[in-house]
């Protein structure tokens, strides 16, 4: 006997960090910088387990992907059409956006190379972020109660998103019953590795350009003004070369 399939449920962390959720919600350009990065990691999640349809050697699964794949496609049209909508809405005036200086992590098989993972291992990484991602929905929708329209996206999302994480987590123990257990936390701890990567690297440049920012604020200067100070030591016009010099083969002058 297998253990239940699980249901989706706000983690812990995700209920602590709901204040957070909420302020990042709040903003209308944050609002829709999220909105642009769901639409495009859900348009390449899609189009990434469509390529696991194409690859896979089981029916069952073939049928399971395709129709997971025509989910998260759909799922990134929901999100761009919001967007466009949010988009027509913005003030002329306002600045470009900018991407989120973390990028979308939380969802999608971004750091997946789908044609060199057995179904096993597929199925156990995607489990693990559509389990990821149905709490974080569960908390969205909760977020931007303001926002019946976008609140009603993550609704029909998260319907979709338990669908994904249920049928996952049952194909997997079927095809893999004896090691499913060893697949999901081997896929948790491949996820925390790439997120923590993901951080750090975020981070690095956040202090490589802050030094940056420091080196030409403070060393830059006193070279400059010693440069300026040499200039003022140089001669106008042209410097007269001693005859001598003039007549050497090994010399421009």
């Amino acid at each position: 006997m297998h253990s239940a399939t699980p249901k989706a449920g706000v983690t812990g962390v995700n209920r602590m960090l709901r204040p957070v959720h909420r302020w990042i919600w709040r903003d209308s350009e944050r609002r829709l910088r999220k909105l642009l990065c769901f639409a495009e990691v859900e348009g390449d999640g899609g189009r990434d387990i469509l390529r696991a349809a194409e690859l896979t050697p089981d029916p069952v699964l073939r049928r399971l992907y395709l129709a997971h794949a025509i989910d998260e496609l759909h799922h990134s049209d929901l999100f761009r059409n919001r967007s466009a909508v949010l988009l027509r809405a913005r003030s002329p005036a306002a600045e470009p956006l900018s991407k989120p200086w973390l990028g979308p992590g939380d969802h999608g098989i971004d750091d997946l190379c789908v044609a060199e993972e057995s179904d096993d291992a597929l199925l156990a990484f995607l489990h693990v972020a559509e389990k990821t991602a149905a709490g974080r929905f569960a908390i969205y929708q909760d977020v931007v109660d303001d926002d019946p329209s976008t609140r009603a996206i993550f609704e029909e999302i998260l319907h979709d998103e338990v669908f994904h994480m249920n049928y996952t987590y049952t194909q997997l123990t079927r095809i893999s019953p004896r090691y499913y257990r060893r697949r999901i936390w081997r896929a948790r701890a491949s996820r925390l590795w790439t997120s923590y990567l993901r951080v750090a690297t975020a981070i690095t440049g956040l202090f490589g350009g802050a030094a940056l920012t420091i080196l030409y604020f403070v060393l830059l200067p006193p070279f400059a003004w010693l440069a300026k100070r040499s200039e003022l030591k140089d001669r106008p016009g042209w410097i007269p070369i001693a005859a001598e010099h003039g007549a050497s083969l090994e010399s421009q002058y």
